[in-house]
């Protein structure tokens, strides 16, 4: 996301440079940086931040994963160079304590620093190095035929791979935009460890997205409109693949929804509707829509929900090239990050 571009609903400008740049390339795994005082001095009740570490690795991705055994951080951010060398942060909230890092080049080095903030100020870091996986997919995508649940040929009967049986079923869309795709399944039988998505993007190139065990959606961003794509779902078991569910889907057309026009109704309602007690039952109200932190990379956003609720929201933008993005949000969420 190039945030010096105009937005139709919200217009960025941010510094094409970090507010810090990566550390040389000397392995400091838990160093504080020298100019700052003591974390005893800067923050009454002491935050640590420790083991950097990765969970797993893919040509275009890495999870990562770290600890907090002391104190509490108001938000993270991840710094890193990209593969042409253009430094990159990803901005984290403060209680979470793993980051998948999309995007990556395959077979490239990359060194991750993580800095814990209190506020704007960066209270400790932790930092890491780590090479993707080679370009070429440990399994080509299925041919045309739609196998919905079929084991792979060359694995053993579950029963006997896994003590307890765990079950993929019913890889399903949830919804579709013309650059992203929200899949769900089900495990009615037994548990995973992780999932692995796989497909190809709209250049052939495989891409593969790591996911939590205790996860049952994603959302998979950056796709071109109008494009057919074939998603294959892995659940893992200590790194070994158990089940598998796979389907087809078409993201939508270019020409989504005209963006609004360029004054900005913070909280307009359109004068063509009928008022809110006629329209709903339960009035439901969107607020304040902020930006918390911004990169030159990504933007996250904040908005209120002060009356009623919501099923899902939606958010449209125009990219750097001017054409429409659309990004499904849950109804829960409060705040989201564009990258």
């Amino acid at each position: 996301l190039d945030v010096s571009s105009h937005y139709d609903c919200l217009s960025i400008g941010a510094a094409e440079e970090p507010e810090e740049p990566p550390l040389p390339t000397e392995e400091p795994q838990h160093e504080k940086p020298q100019t700052e005082a003591p974390t005893s001095e800067a923050t009454p009740a002491q935050a640590v931040l420790e083991d950097l570490r990765v969970l797993s690795i893919t040509p275009s991705s890495v999870q990562l994963h770290w600890s907090v055994p002391k104190g509490s951080f108001d938000s993270f951010t991840l710094q890193y160079r990209d593969a042409q060398g253009q430094p990159q942060a990803l901005p984290i909230d403060g209680g979470s304590r793993s980051v998948t890092v999309p995007g990556l080049s395959p077979s490239h080095r990359y060194r991750f620093h993580l800095y814990g903030l209190r506020g704007k100020k960066k209270i400790d870091h932790v930092s890491t190095e780590v090479m993707t996986a080679v370009e070429e997919p440990e399994e080509r995508p299925l041919t045309t035929e739609e196998p919905q649940h079929e084991k792979p040929q060359t694995e053993a009967p579950t029963s006997e791979a896994t003590p307890a049986q765990a079950v993929l079923e019913d890889l399903s869309v949830s919804s579709v935009t013309p650059s992203s795709v929200q899949l769900h399944w089900t495990v009615p039988k037994g548990s995973f460890d992780s999932f692995m998505l796989q497909y190809r993007d709209a250049q052939g190139q495989p891409q593969a997205l790591p996911i939590d065990g205790g996860s049952r959606s994603v959302t998979v961003p950056g796709l071109s409109p109008s494009h057919r794509y074939r998603f294959h779902l892995y659940g893992l078991r200590g790194g070994k693949r158990i089940d598998r569910v796979s389907t087809d889907t078409v993201t939508g057309e270019p020409e989504e929804e005209p963006p609004l026009p360029t004054e900005e109704p913070q909280h307009e309602k359109p004068q063509t509707e009928a008022p809110t007690s006629e329209a709903t039952p339960a009035q439901a109200v969107l607020e304040d829509l902020s930006v918390s932190s911004v990169t030159p990379s990504s933007v996250q956003l904040h908005w209120t929900v002060p009356e009623g609720s919501f099923d899902s929201f939606m958010l449209q933008y125009r990219d750097a090239q001017g054409q429409p993005q659309a990004l499904p949000i849950d109804g829960g969420s409060r705040s989201v990050t564009v990258p």
